[in-house]
């Protein structure tokens, strides 16, 4: 059975799980929701956000992964580089780490002139497709999230420096694997931290992403191969 149609608009959106010390100690970048927020308010999330409609037009230094690419494309309108590309600038925006390759870029569009100043292009090539969930019916605003996960070591900036940040998220810390589930943490996000655990130490694409489906009453798991 579908839901009522009076649902606001389901937004396409991309998240990223940064790992640290994947293979000894893992760290995942995570910050909190300000109180204010429409959206999982005080919640402790990874950064991300909603794709924007210039984000389809943003050159890429190099491709994303033809497996995650394929997978981004099931059952989905949205363009997988898009979705890469939205992935990348709501890290630099919510952190001011810069997932990109060292090369010039003169003619950004003004959302990415900060990013381009640092003298990088975007580079979605070490993004691997991890988790994709439908925000539930009867919230506020609902998205359509894609959660890559990507090793920490592929970016060129230094790790613990958040002073680029916007004011979008507090308190961005590496927090360690086995202290993120004592958070405040939305349900979704405890899912995908489960699935993350069973995964790690491996930073290579899961043999099969699953989409939670929210978006119906009959709501269940499909997996994207």
């Amino acid at each position: 059975m579908n839901m009522p149609d009076d649902q606001p608009p389901v937004r396409d959106a991309a998240t990223v799980m940064l790992v640290r010390d994947a293979a000894t100690a893992p760290r995942i970048l995570m910050g909190q929701r300000g109180h204010s927020a429409v959206f999982m308010p005080d919640k402790v999330v990874f950064p991300g956000g909603a794709v924007d409609p210039g984000d389809a037009h943003v050159p890429l230094a190099r491709p994303l992964g033809p497996t995650c690419a394929a997978r981004l494309s099931r059952d989905s309108a949205a363009p997988p580089d898009a979705l890469a590309a939205a992935a990348i600038r709501e890290v630099f925006e919510e952190t001011g780490l810069a997932l990109g390759r060292a090369a010039p870029w003169s003619e950004a569009p003004p959302d990415w002139s900060a990013f381009a100043a640092r003298g990088y292009a975007p580079d979605p090539s070490p993004l691997r497709f991890f988790f994709r969930a439908i925000t539930p019916p009867g919230r506020p605003r609902r998205f359509d999230a894609r959660f890559f996960l990507a090793d920490a070591g592929a970016l060129p900036d230094d790790l613990d420096d958040f002073s680029q940040a916007s004011t979008e998220l507090s308190h961005l810390r590496w927090v360690p694997l086995e202290e993120v589930r004592a958070l405040n943490l939305a349900f979704i996000t405890r899912l995908v931290l489960a699935e993350l655990a069973h995964h790690l130490p491996s930073l290579d694409a899961p043999e099969a992403v699953p989409l939670v489906r929210n978006d119906r009453m009959d709501r269940g798991v499909t997996w994207l191969r």
